[in-house]
């Protein structure tokens, strides 16, 4: 089992939830395991991104962006609602998988980071 830490912006996101959901997301992603992260496969993915390793999980309505630091830790960097990546995907009418997605488009990596910046 691993320990989760998350950023501002996920803290955010996380508190906008019930209780319920928020234990159901934090579940979701520390009940992770090793084989899980070392060959990903649905709810989990997988991408590299300027020299990282970001995985993501799908979980009920929300999709957890996040990283592995150091033997059992996961740092939550994002986390979206699908609605809002599905919406973005389905505008775009972008013919490439999400995690090739990810990995080009720079404007969505702008958009996250703008995410950390709001008070």
């Amino acid at each position: 089992m691993y320990q989760v830490t998350f950023s501002e912006q996920s803290l955010r996101e996380l508190g906008k939830l019930s209780t319920r959901e928020q234990m159901s997301l934090v579940e979701s992603i520390s009940g992770l395991t090793d084989a899980e992260l070392a060959h990903p496969k649905e709810p989990v993915g997988r991408f590299h991104r300027n020299g990282k390793t970001f995985y993501r999980l799908r979980s009920g309505e929300h999709r957890l962006y996040f990283e592995v630091r150091g033997e059992d830790t996961l740092y939550c960097e994002y986390m979206l609602h699908r609605n809002t990546w599905t919406d973005f995907l389905f505008r775009s009418k972008f013919p490439v998988s999400e995690e090739q997605m990810l990995e080009q488009h720079q404007s969505f990596w702008k958009y996250l980071e703008s995410l950390n910046k709001k008070d």
